[in-house]
């Protein structure tokens, strides 16, 4: 595998445009699960054309620079793309009910959870500072779900799901990253995805209208960009350095439901984000410190 020469500014600016993709990816399923481009499809289907598609990206990319492809470890691969299958469908299902910045917000709990369980998997030790971070955002993700009769977000609950699960992707992402390169973990991924996802798609497949196969190939293709540009990012400095510029994606969140849905995050939903921030930036800054 090439080293990547430490690149700080340009791993910025691929971590920026990233979060401009995810962001895309966000606001691409919220359209599918709604009816704004025909029949609202099912969220099991919104992740099958996220796979399907991305897939189609990354082979191509594959069949260009044919990377070496070492052996790779099935059993890791298979439990992320599980958790990683299972945590983008309920987040999609999510945006669908939710404003994206709600549902972006809720995801950026993804390293907290990520923290919570590695202790009892990876034998991690935990500090009052990460405590600290982890109570903060989880408490801002309390208040984004509206704790009232009136004013609970069930589908809140999706999204919280989803970083619980995408949480524990990130666990089995640990333990790939030390093992094999960044090309063949997205290229058998997002193949077994691909297998995942379209089995459990058959019961509720239905044929989609043009603007909806268009915007699935949007989606699988902004998630293809997204994962490479994330990947180039972490190449060119330290993790620990340039995942707190990941959280940018909650403006672009923001601006898209504003632009496309006319939909202005309110007071309570500004108090969570920037509480669940809080949170996941002292986590970030705690995690540079470490390894400083």
């Amino acid at each position: 595998m090439t080293i990547r020469a430490a690149n700080p500014p340009l791993a910025i600016a691929f971590m920026l445009t990233a979060t401009a993709f995810i962001a895309g990816t966000m606001l691409v399923a919220k359209s599918l699960g709604t009816d704004a481009l025909g029949p609202t499809l099912h969220p099991l289907q919104i992740s099958h054309g996220r796979f399907l598609f991305a897939f189609a990206a990354i082979a191509s990319a594959a069949a260009v620079l044919r990377p070496k492809i070492s052996r790779p470890h099935l059993g890791l691969h298979i439990g992320r793309t599980v958790f990683g299958w299972g945590g983008v469908t309920l987040m999609f299902a999510a945006v669908a009910y939710i404003p994206l910045s709600d549902a972006t917000a809720i995801s950026f709990l993804n390293p907290v959870f990520c923290m919570l369980l590695a202790i009892p998997l990876l034998g991690e030790r935990v500090g009052p500072w990460r405590w600290l971070a982890a109570f903060m955002a989880l408490g801002g993700a309390l208040i984004l779900l509206r704790p009232g009769p009136e004013s609970f977000q069930l589908a809140g609950l999706l999204a919280l799901g989803a970083a619980v699960i995408m949480g524990m992707e990130l666990i089995f992402i640990k333990k790939l990253a030390d093992r094999e390169p960044p090309f063949q973990i997205l290229l058998v991924n997002n193949a077994l995805g691909v297998c995942i996802a379209s089995l459990a798609v058959i019961p509720v497949w239905m044929m989609p209208t043009p603007a909806q196969w268009g915007a699935l190939a949007t989606l699988g293709c902004l998630m293809a960009m997204a994962q490479a540009c994330f990947v180039n990012a972490v190449a060119r400095a330290d993790a620990s350095f340039i995942t707190p510029f990941s959280y940018v994606t909650l403006i672009f969140a923001t601006l898209y439901d504003l632009l496309i849905f006319d939909v202005w995050p309110d007071q309570i939903s500004i108090l969570g984000a920037v509480i669940i921030l809080t949170g996941a930036s002292l986590l970030a800054w705690r995690e540079r410190r470490a390894v400083a």
